[in-house]
């Protein structure tokens, strides 16, 4: 068996009545989250993440803004996002269904290396955030699909490889320049202490300390500079520290006060507004070994 594991979300307390939302990972592919979604009501804040988003819409219309810019995206469109890139994301109309893949920085950086050849050279950057490219995406989609289905792991993991090395070739930089380096001066400042505390009750003027602003001018600052503000880009850091610590079991209640939320409302909140399901429909899917 491929290990493959599924969760699916779709009462009205997970998401809106008419959402459906089926959550997984692919232990065998560098555990590759994958996420196959219907969204009628459901509409995601801005935010960040710390993998790649890869993936493609299948039919209606989403209304999104990527780095500020404001889109649309049908069937035939692909998304692909570099990590910390602001993005959020709502239906149109009667809503739309699409499949998304977060690959890791190691995972892409592994198939650039065998494109490459070269075991150094940073990590792969896409060019464009989204591109109308119907053949790419009708093949990211079956293999997302072959995934799924919890067929024969070798062939639904070689789909997937051929996608994503595919997607490289023709819409990354390869090699691109290293992914996670952060802004020198006082904004870099303020996001390393934010990415140190994030757990902690962090507050504006200690903040403003660490960055040697004042603090109407490190709202301002860190907001040109990032695309949201601190307590949002705070936000993002506790929600990807609460899926570490979901993948690896812990429950909701204990992730929220570990991670620096107010309790497991403010979690849930939080969580599904940044990735389409609640913390007990992500914790559902710890990886599985193979058998």
């Amino acid at each position: 068996m491929h290990g493959i594991t599924q969760s699916t979300a779709t009462d009205g307390t997970a998401l809106g009545a008419r959402d459906r939302a089926h959550f997984w990972r692919a232990p065998g592919f560098d555990n590759l989250e994958c996420l196959a979604a219907t969204f009628v009501t459901h509409a995601f804040t801005p935010h960040t993440h710390e993998t790649y988003v890869v993936g493609a819409m299948e039919a209606g219309v989403q209304a999104h803004a990527i780095r500020g810019t404001r889109a649309h995206c049908g069937p035939g469109d692909l998304y692909m996002l570099n990590p910390d890139v602001l993005h959020d994301g709502a239906p149109c109309d009667s809503g739309y269904r699409y499949r998304m893949t977060y690959p890791s920085v190691g995972l892409l950086r592994a198939i650039q290396q065998d494109l490459t050849g070269r075991t150094r050279g940073g990590t792969p950057t896409f060019r464009t955030p989204s591109a109308h490219d119907p053949l790419m995406a009708r093949a990211l989609i079956a293999a997302h699909q072959a995934m799924q289905a919890e067929g024969r792991a070798l062939e639904s993991d070689e789909r997937m490889y051929t996608v994503l090395a595919r997607l490289l070739i023709r819409y990354a930089d390869l090699p691109g320049p290293a992914t996670g380096t952060r802004e020198p001066g006082p904004i870099g400042r303020v996001r390393d202490y934010l990415a140190a505390h994030y757990a902690e009750n962090v507050d504006l003027e200690t903040l403003a300390q660490v960055a040697n602003l004042s603090r109407a001018h490190l709202i301002r600052s860190f907001k040109r500079s990032c695309g949201q503000t601190p307590h949002a880009f705070l936000t993002d850091l506790r929600v990807r520290a609460a899926r570490r610590a979901l993948e690896a079991g812990a429950r909701p209640l204990d992730v929220a006060l570990a991670c620096g939320f107010a309790d497991q409302s403010h979690l849930t909140r939080a969580f599904k507004a940044r990735t389409g399901v609640t913390p007990a429909v992500y914790r559902g899917q710890r990886p599985t070994t193979h058998s």
